[in-house]
Parts: C-alpha cells; sequence; structure tokens
C-alpha cells in the first residue's frame, strides 16, 4: 500500500477548512492480465503527485487478500502452476483462476467472502484518513469475474456486492486477449478470451462499472481522465483536467 500526502499545499488548507470534509473518493482498476492496468496506474498516480492531491494506492493481492501466501502456495503445489509475472522474454504458465472445476469455484466463494470483509475493512479504515482519493489496482470486481453465472453464481454475486462497498469510479481496462497476451504471456489465449467475457457479463449484475475501450496509452489514458472527469462531484474541486485537455 502506498500513501501519499501533501500537508503544505494550498488547496489542502483550503480544502481542510471546508466543512464537512468530504469522503475520498474510491477508484478501481479492474481487467484481464495484460490489459495495462499497473502501467496506467503509475501514470495516474504520477499526476495525482504533481497535482498535490492526497491519495492511498491499494494493491488487492498485496494488501487486502488474506492467506496470500498459502492461497499461492497451492496454486504451485496442487495445481502445478509456475509463479511470477510473464514477460515477453520470459513467459509463465499459471495455474490458479485458469483451472475451472465445480469444487474449485466452491473454494474461491469461500475465500473471495474473506477478500470482501478485509477489502471492506480496508476501505473503511483509508476513509477515516485525510485522503481525497485511493486508488485499488483490482477490487472485488476481479474476483467476481471467476464466478460463473448461474442462477447460483448470480446470487452469490448480489450477496458479495451487497456487502463491499461500491467504487465511485469502477474503471474495467478492456483489451484484446491475443494483445494482451503477448504484453503478459502468463495464460492461455482461451482463458482470456473467456476471462475477458466475464468482465462484460458482469456488467449486467454490476452497473457502476465503466468499461474503458483498448487503445494506445495516451488514448486509454485520455479516456480514463474523462470517466474521472465524469464525476464532477469529486474531481472538480481537485482542480483536476485530463493531461490532454486544452
Amino acid at each position: 500500500m502506498t500513501t501519499t500526502r501533501f500537508k503544505k499545499s494550498g488547496l489542502r488548507r483550503v480544502q481542510n477548512n471546508m466543512s464537512p470534509r468530504p469522503e475520498p473518493v474510491v477508484i478501481s482498476f479492474s481487467g484481464i492480465d495484460g490489459s495495462g492496468k499497473s502501467t496506467q496506474i503509475e501514470r495516474l498516480s504520477a499526476r495525482l503527485r504533481k497535482e498535490q492531491v492526497a491519495f492511498v494506492r491499494f494493491a488487492f493481492w498485496d494488501d487486502i487478500v488474506p492467506l496470500a501466501e498459502p492461497r499461492s502456495q497451492f496454486s504451485r503445489r496442487i495445481l502445478r502452476g509456475e509463479q511470477g509475472v510473464g514477460t515477453p522474454e520470459k513467459p509463465v504458465q499459471r495455474s490458479d483462476k485458469n483451472v475451472r472445476r465445480w469444487y474449485l469455484t466452491g473454494l474461491r466463494a469461500v475465500l473471495y467472502g474473506l477478500d470482501a470483509l478485509c477489502l471492506r475493512r480496508a476501505v473503511a479504515q483509508a476513509r477515516r484518513k485525510n485522503l481525497r482519493l485511493i486508488v485499488f489496482d483490482r477490487y472485488i470486481y476481479d474476483q467476481l469475474a471467476n464466478i460463473p453465472l448461474n442462477w447460483l453464481g448470480r446470487l452469490y454475486i448480489q450477496l458479495v456486492l451487497r456487502f463491499v462497498p461500491a467504487a465511485d469510479i469502477a474503471l474495467v481496462l478492456d483489451a484484446e486477449p491475443r494483445a494482451a497476451l503477448r504484453r503478459k504471456p502468463e495464460y492461455p489465449l482461451e482463458f482470456l478470451e473467456a476471462y475477458r467475457q466475464s468482465y462484460l457479463d458482469l456488467q449486467t449484475l454490476v452497473p457502476e462499472l465503466v468499461l474503458v475501450p483498448a487503445g494506445d496509452l495516451e488514448t486509454v489514458e485520455s479516456r480514463i481522465w474523462k470517466a474521472i472527469d465524469a464525476h464532477t462531484s469529486a474531481v472538480i474541486p481537485l482542480g483536476l483536467k485530463s493531461p490532454l485537455a486544452c
């Protein structure tokens, strides 16, 4: 988790004199592996630091998920998957969320319930701090994309969504599966295609999800800022503008 604060900025002094203090805005980045989430979060974070906006950044697996190490060991030892982050120079063959068995779906449902509990607590704690933005690299939506959308899966998803605070700006970075695989070779193409469709289907149950169409780096960044700008009550007081705006 990375926290950035700017106590001496004039913007901060003005905002601190406002009553009541607005709650931090929760922004989540979701999408298939290789869609460019980490890159865009880095660019957003750099922009926020430049604008001297107080924010905190969470990586879902590192900062939220409980039992992360035992879960990784299970994937490696039981499911026989490779660890690490795949690169074009060094691909890896992961075996975790791409292994779809009914009993693994049941196990995931239990673990995702624990994830939801920890996420709820983390958001509540962050909202009590003197921050303007809470940025998530993945959110509960990414876990729910692994749940089949049959009647039982839909019921489970709806229950989890009732418990977890919705992101104020929930972005899903779309990507063409073949391009994503080239950038981050970790999962079979067939899985990435199905995984992408899962995010599209999840929109029927999670109306706050905003699909950001695929494109080059600058185009996607501009689309992200347009989605943020649409949340005017949160963004206009910060004085933020799209980096490509006049």
